[in-house]
């Protein structure tokens, strides 16, 4: 390997570190908080007939987005490890972290929390389409 290529690898390795070390201090949620993270992810005031006279809560599409993000960030540190069992496939395993997250994020833009599953457990699916 080239000094130069040698000075890659060690960069790549020194971004992936200082991620996992990020996404570790991000705190973990409980089922109540996944579900109220996908109420106000999925909510559509147009498709919700009860809320004629306004009486329930509505979110902003900012409150929809931070909700999204909350719920995604939580959930990192499961796509690393569902990374790390592709790893030495073809891919590096930044890049496989990297298909994994955009599952994540469908995963939670899908997530029905009426259907009584846990959010990581329906993810879990969509992560692993997304680095295979």
């Amino acid at each position: 390997m080239t000094k130069i290529g040698k000075k890659v690898n060690i960069r790549a390795n020194q971004s992936l570190e200082r991620y996992l070390q990020e996404i570790g201090e991000v705190d973990l949620l409980n089922t109540e908080e996944e579900i109220r993270l996908a109420k106000i992810i999925n909510y559509k005031p147009d498709e919700d007939p009860e809320n004629v006279d306004g009486k329930k809560p509505t979110y902003s599409l900012r409150e929809q987005q931070t909700a999204l993000e909350k719920l995604t960030q939580a959930n990192l540190r499961f796509v690393v490890s569902v990374a790390k069992q592709y790893q030495n496939q073809g891919l590096s395993l930044g890049d496989l972290i990297n298909e994994g997250n955009l599952g994540l994020i469908k995963a939670a833009q899908r997530f029905d929390e009426t259907r009584g599953f846990n959010f990581i457990s329906y993810a879990v699916w969509g992560i692993r389409q997304s680095i295979l």
